[in-house]
């Protein structure tokens, strides 16, 4: 069917008319005081019977009234949000920034780990297949619960070399946002060594870092072939949180492939 003609089954199957549409709609243009929320009783009928896009404005409405959810109504219209994640993985970045993994519907379930096996040793390397003893499908809100508070994630760019080859560019790190002020600590190799995830006036930057007084040093890893940068601080850079995760390919590109690296070239 038509996208108008779904609307209007939705509408049909509530017993609701086109009158009583443009009044609910009048009272949530009234309530939030923007014209552009009310849906007349010829507009509603046009959209019905011809190819017609509603504004971002009229569709919320509609969402409202037919007790449906707004992203279920942009599909009808051909837009898919659930493809978000799998375009921007699709379509990397050069420069590293921050990123968001959601869910626009917390009621989906997804495939989890319901029970391990009790015999397993955690302490040994294995497949997460075999620790697992039952997989089921769980809600994603429930997933969602389980991430601590702090928490933020971020990409690094496809040309950012500055942690090579400790962090590949293309990797996924998760920041804890509560340590967002360096503390001395001690570090006796560069694994132990903290990584911060930080803003800059013009981009992100993801590297070891240096306080002294009012300048913040950004230190790169001294095979990546990258050069040290001062910023001040924090007028000019800001340490959003420290990297405690990672997620990155091990295994090089092929050679034909568009993620063939490009080393930066020594000073």
């Amino acid at each position: 069917m038509r996208p108008g003609e779904q609307l209007r089954e939705l509408r049909n199957r509530l017993g609701v008319t086109t009158r009583e549409v443009e009044e609910f709609s009048r009272t949530i243009a009234e309530d939030s005081q923007n014209e552009e929320f009310y849906i007349s009783n010829a507009w509603l009928t046009q959209l019905e019977n011809k190819n017609s896009i509603p504004s971002i404005y009229k569709l919320y409405s509609l969402s409202v009234i037919y007790r449906t959810k707004f992203n279920d109504l942009l599909t009808i219209f051909g837009i898919d949000l659930g493809a978000t994640s799998r375009y921007q993985l699709a379509l990397p970045l050069q420069n590293t920034h921050l990123t968001a993994f959601e869910s626009l519907d917390p009621e989906k379930g997804v495939t989890f780990p319901v029970r391990f096996d009790k015999s397993f040793n955690l302490e040994s390397t294995s497949l997460i297949s075999r620790m697992v003893e039952v997989w089921g499908e769980v809600p994603i809100a429930l997933i969602q619960k389980l991430d601590v508070r702090h928490c933020q994630y971020g990409y690094v760019g496809i040309d950012d070399y500055s942690m090579y080859p400790l962090l590949r560019p293309g990797s996924f790190v998760q920041i804890d946002s509560h340590p967002s002020r360096l503390q001395a600590s001690e570090w006796r190799t560069e694994f132990d060594r903290p990584i911060f995830f930080v803003e800059l006036r013009d981009g992100y930057a993801c590297s070891w870092c240096e306080v002294r007084g009012s300048q913040l040093t950004l230190i790169p890893h001294p095979l990546s072939g990258c050069t040290i940068r001062q910023f001040a601080h924090p007028s000019e850079a800001e340490i959003i949180g420290q990297v405690t995760g990672v997620a990155m390919r091990l295994v090089p590109p092929t050679a034909d492939s568009d993620e063939t690296p490009r080393l930066p070239k020594r000073s």
